[in-house]
């Protein structure tokens, strides 16, 4: 590997370390259905997005609810003496990306077959605290 490009990784390997996440891989649920419940929670203070979460009747909801926690458990981790009340959480970003295709074939008319494809997907969170962008733009 080159200077520049281990440079690079190095300095993207730090700043992942200042950003909280948490990523879910090969949900069995179709892109888009995911979509529909991350684009409701997209910018969100997180408790609020919890209550959203919990009240929805979508079953990727559930999946997603569940990864939030994780990336708040994630958050607590890195910043031990700060309460989460203080810190006025949000979802920075949230993307959906297609995983693995499984594809199967169903028996049609007059010997012919239709292609089916079992869709799945990766969910990846991203939160961070309003309290440090407020202290920033002060500064």
């Amino acid at each position: 590997m080159g200077a520049r490009k281990r440079l690079r990784a190095e300095n993207n390997k730090e700043a992942k370390k200042q950003v909280s996440f948490a990523s879910l891989r090969n949900v069995p649920t179709s892109p888009r259905k995911m979509r529909l419940v991350a684009d409701m929670i997209r910018g969100k203070e997180v408790n609020t997005a919890l209550d959203m979460l919990k009240f929805s009747s979508k079953e990727a909801s559930r999946r997603v609810e569940k990864l939030l926690l994780s990336a708040i458990a994630n958050w607590k981790e890195k910043n031990e003496g700060v309460r989460m009340e203080d810190a006025n959480l949000y979802v920075k970003s949230i993307n959906v990306d297609s995983a693995r295709i499984l594809k199967r074939l169903r028996p049609a008319p007059q010997g012919r077959a239709h292609r089916i494809r079992k869709r799945s997907n990766h969910v990846t969170i991203y939160i961070d605290s309003n309290v440090d962008n407020q202290q920033e733009i002060k500064s």
